[in-house]
């Protein structure tokens, strides 16, 4: 096997466990860590090929979507902790975000 199908076989495999923990599972911390194993999937091809290609557009992809993904985390975070306060973790309970 070659390794570019081992990568891409190793992205796959994370980026669908990152989409079933996503679709799949109701509490709000298996969701956002599932949005990062998603991310960590395309972190994983941008860097590879980048650096087979010698590419360092590949390398600033990487950087830009670990900026985003440590937003997304310091977001999601303080939104679970806000809504675990009021005993509502599950987003079966969650139909709207209120003031």
């Amino acid at each position: 096997m070659t390794p570019d199908r081992i990568i891409w076989a190793v992205s796959v495999a994370l980026f669908l466990c990152g989409f079933a923990a996503l679709i799949l599972r109701r509490q709000l911390l298996v969701m956002l860590l599932g949005l990062e194993l998603m991310l960590n999937a395309a972190n994983l091809n941008l860097a590879y090929f980048g650096r087979q290609w010698s590419d360092p557009g590949g390398w600033a992809a990487v950087l830009w979507v670990l900026a985003a993904a440590a937003a997304e985390v310091v977001v999601g975070l303080t939104l679970i902790l806000a809504l675990n306060r009021r005993a509502e973790t599950d987003t079966a309970s969650l139909q709207e975000l209120e003031g």
